[in-house]
């Protein structure tokens, strides 16, 4: 069992492998496969059935024209991308504890459930503005128009000052904006990316990749002591090192105000060498979800990043609603979870390991809860 354990990111190394990861080319008809086969594939309209996990389909969910939500003037979706909404909109699949239990072992289940789900990745040509490409640090990965997170800006006509690759996610019960995912900031990103924290009052920053994991998959995006962004002033307070995450908080001063922010780094992801990082993981979003709390009433969303902003980033947000729906509800819907984080922001939980990752997680969590219960 223990190859499924592993909380990995696979997808996001893939995209990785060359320090400029090339965009997948689209106009050509061909499937360029990454393991062992060289045979190219035409590319034939996927039925939601077939796998939508490989790399015809993936190609497919990410030049389809239009495939994020209808905006401007009657934007047409495609039949195969009108599906995927629906798809989207409709996917549940309610498990008692029993049923959870017994499904976290499926994995010929959980695949098949996976690779019928869509994706929902943005089409580029959505994003036609010059300059764009130093604020994204994969170039297929972008923000769905709909929930981007659009920055104030002195010049609200010049695009690339409002923009920053990040969507808005509903919480537990439909809570609107209770998260921003968003990628791992590069260089050129960093004072986008205090814009956001600062405009949004978050109090919260969960950060679940290392800084390099074969190249950069991060900029260090916080000081050493103290540092000013876009007028903004961050001054490193206390620094706490647990086990599997350190614990960082700043105080953030700008125009006369002073604000307090949590960053919550967890570092022992890439280790892929322990056989379960299902405890680690729970310990983190319940510490995220006490500190939330006790946060001011004022705050806004939790932000979280890994380095593309949709893999180990949408396991942390699932588990975080998964354990709330648990305790309100003694259900759960991994699936319903997974379509509604996608419709804002494509491609969260980005691999069929994390898919079966999270089951293992809310499985472990159940017998916790149930656990306490009988004590």
């Amino acid at each position: 069992m223990e190859e499924h354990n592993k909380w990995t990111d696979a997808q996001e190394d893939l995209l990785d492998m060359d320090p400029v990861p090339q965009t997948p080319v689209f106009e050509m008809g061909t499937d360029t496969r990454t393991e062992g086969d060289a045979a190219t594939l035409t590319v034939t309209p996927v039925g939601l059935q077939e796998r939508r996990g490989s790399n015809v389909s993936l190609t497919l969910d990410m030049c389809t024209p239009g495939c994020t939500e209808p905006y401007g003037y009657g934007a047409q979706l495609s039949p195969r991308d009108q599906s995927a909404q629906e798809y989207l909109r409709q996917g549940t699949h309610t498990l008692t504890p029993a049923m959870l239990h017994t499904r976290a072992m499926d994995d010929q289940s959980l695949q098949a459930e996976f690779y019928e789900t869509p994706m929902n990745f943005v089409d580029p040509k959505e994003y036609n503005y010059p300059g764009l490409v130093r604020k994204n640090r994969y170039k297929t990965i972008l923000p769905n128009t709909h929930s981007r997170v659009i920055l104030n800006s002195q010049d609200e006509d010049d695009f690339l000052t409002t923009y920053i690759n990040a969507n808005y996610l509903k919480g537990y019960g439909d809570e609107e904006r209770a998260y921003i995912a968003t990628q791992g900031p590069t260089v050129n990103t960093v004072g986008d990316f205090w814009r956001m924290v600062w405009q949004e009052r978050s109090p919260i920053i969960v950060m679940i990749t290392n800084l390099e994991e074969k190249n950069e998959k991060c900029a260090e995006y916080w000081p050493e002591d103290t540092v000013t962004h876009e007028g903004i002033e961050i001054t490193v307070v206390s620094v706490t090192q647990e086990d599997d995450y350190s614990l960082r908080v700043f105080t953030l001063k700008c125009g006369g105000e002073e604000r307090s922010l949590r960053q919550y780094w967890y570092t022992s992801w890439p280790d892929q060498k322990t056989p379960d990082k299902a405890p680690p993981l729970l310990e983190l979003v319940q510490e995220v979800e006490r500190a939330r709390e006790e946060a001011p009433p004022s705050s806004g969303p939790i932000i979280v990043h890994c380095s593309a902003g949709i893999g180990r980033t949408g396991c942390f947000i699932a588990t975080s609603i998964l354990c709330k729906q648990l305790r309100t509800e003694g259900v759960v819907d991994i699936l319903r979870t997974t379509c509604q984080l996608r419709l804002d922001r494509g491609g969260m939980i980005q691999t069929c390991e994390q898919y079966q990752f999270v089951h293992h997680v809310l499985s472990l969590y159940e017998k916790q809860v149930s656990h306490t219960a009988e004590e």
